[in-house]
């Protein structure tokens, strides 16, 4: 049973199976969100979706981070302000086989992605995140049989 069905720009309708979400900032008790924390950040997202879906291809969907006060950021040691959306998510999803022979009944493809999101809603139809809806689900998922 999914979750929620997602279409992505190309069409294709892909099954959110499984997400987890948390907020981007909340384990950061010292400094200010930016480039080099958000790096680490995206390292380490990137490594949990590896880690809870072992033996599926993960994707990792860039963010668009924030600069909210420019005015300031001369004096910061670590550069500007960077904010990222405020939660993150890694989810599994998956859709039908990615190889057009495979039998549509045995086969079905996968991918776990990890993205960041304004907002705790469940992405869902064409409501999701513009850029969770741009994923090349043909170049970055893997078929798998039931």
């Amino acid at each position: 049973m999914s979750l929620s069905h997602i279409v992505l720009s190309s069409g294709r309708s892909v099954e959110l199976t499984e997400v987890r979400m948390s907020s981007t900032y909340a384990w950061m008790l010292e400094g200010y969100p930016c480039k080099p924390v958000n790096d680490m950040k995206l390292r380490g997202l990137r490594s949990q979706a590896e880690q809870a879906y072992p033996g599926t291809p993960c994707h990792l969907v860039p963010p668009r981070p924030e600069y909210p006060d420019r005015s300031t950021d001369a004096a910061r040691p670590f550069g500007p302000v960077e904010v990222l959306p405020p939660v993150t998510c890694i989810g599994l999803l998956r859709s039908t086989a990615v190889a057009p022979g495979l039998d549509p009944v045995l086969h079905r493809s996968a991918l776990a992605v990890a993205w960041f999101q304004s907002t705790l809603d469940v992405p869902s139809g064409e409501d999701a995140e513009p850029a969770l809806r741009e994923l090349h689900w043909d170049e970055l998922a893997r078929d798998y049989e039931l």
